[in-house]
């Protein structure tokens, strides 16, 4: 199952990356020649989504080795970009085994994550579609589809599968704030497939879970601890607490490089906070009264015990814990 849309796309001397701050209004590709490049648009948003950034990372490491130039130093711009996301650090760090041999073998690890990512993801489509009952509503948050990966999509990827099977009956998703990734990508998603949804403000979800019957919470994450506490857009752990009160199941989907084992809870995930001007501003024009302050933090984390499942490439874990974790990813 291919993606109508393609977020990353190398093209021999440089990468293009589809520019996701102009969605849907525009469709208009970043050609990025440098991993200060790539890494400007990582932090900018243009490109985003855990997955998505690990892949762009990879290909930015590429282009400063075609070019003769310093390794470490591109790593460094590329790993300071964004702090929460694991996928990132998880990229570089495989990126960095091969380092020493050639460019040419650093572009084929960095297709190699690319391609390995489609497959993954086409993967915990099909196992997270396959824990929905016929004719399932659920709601998403954020964007985790095509645009936020190598393609597919995470959770998005099983709203997917489990459309094409002929499972979903309907698919409510948050505008997300303040990048209004939901309104602006998912949306773009869903409607470029067909895919029966309707957008609600975030505010109106758990309203939305009480008045109608939902069957899952789908959500993507950018880090899961070793305990199964998941760092993933701010607001999710607001879902996770509505569900929790009106008997949804909550589902996080994402591929076993956004696990770090090394990280013991959520409590020691670093939770990025952004510039106050994306609350106070939008696009430029004031919002909020000049020089307001703003509370900015861009990342929530969801305890394992509101967690129902956590989809990898590798299987299901339900109810997730330490153990059954280790278990599974070894």
């Amino acid at each position: 199952m291919s993606s109508v849309v393609q977020p990353i796309i190398w093209a021999a001397d440089h990468l293009q990356l589809l520019d996701q701050r102009l969605l849907p209004q525009e469709v208009r590709m970043l050609a990025c020649r440098s991993a200060a490049e790539v890494a400007r648009a990582i932090h900018d948003m243009a490109v985003r989504g855990a997955p998505a950034i690990g892949i762009a990372a990879a290909y930015g490491l590429v282009l400063d080795a075609q070019q003769g130039r310093d390794y470490q130093a591109a790593e460094q711009v590329l790993a300071e970009s964004r702090p929460t996301a694991v996928n990132l650090r998880w990229a570089l760090e495989r990126m960095r085994a091969v380092a020493p041999r050639s460019a040419d073998a650093l572009l084929a690890e960095a297709e190699a994550i690319h391609q390995e990512d489609l497959a993954q993801n086409l993967r915990m489509g099909a196992l997270g579609a396959a824990l929905l009952p016929a004719g399932a509503v659920v709601l998403t948050h954020c964007n985790t589809g095509a645009l936020a990966t190598g393609g597919h999509g995470t959770a998005l990827g099983v709203i997917r599968s489990a459309h094409a099977a002929g499972k979903l009956k309907f698919a409510y998703n948050t505008e997300t704030r303040p990048w209004l990734q939901g309104a602006r990508l998912t949306a773009f998603e869903l409607a470029q497939e067909g895919i029966p949804g309707k957008l609600l403000a975030d505010g109106a979800a758990a309203h939305l879970m009480k008045s109608e019957k939902i069957d899952w919470v789908i959500v993507g994450a950018d880090r899961i601890a070793a305990n199964g506490d998941t760092a993933n857009k701010i607001g999710t752990y607001a879902l996770a607490l509505a569900a929790k009160a009106h008997g949804a199941k909550f589902m996080v989907v994402a591929p076993s490089g956004t696990f770090d084992l090394h990280c013991p809870d959520g409590g020691h995930i670093p939770i990025e906070e952004r510039s106050a001007a994306e609350l106070t501003e939008f696009r430029g024009a004031p919002v909020a009264p000049l020089g307001y302050a703003a509370y900015n933090p861009v990342f929530d984390v969801t305890p394992a015990s509101l967690i129902d499942a956590i989809v990898c490439e590798h299987g299901v874990i339900e109810r997730p814990d330490a153990a059954k974790i280790a278990a599974l990813l070894g």
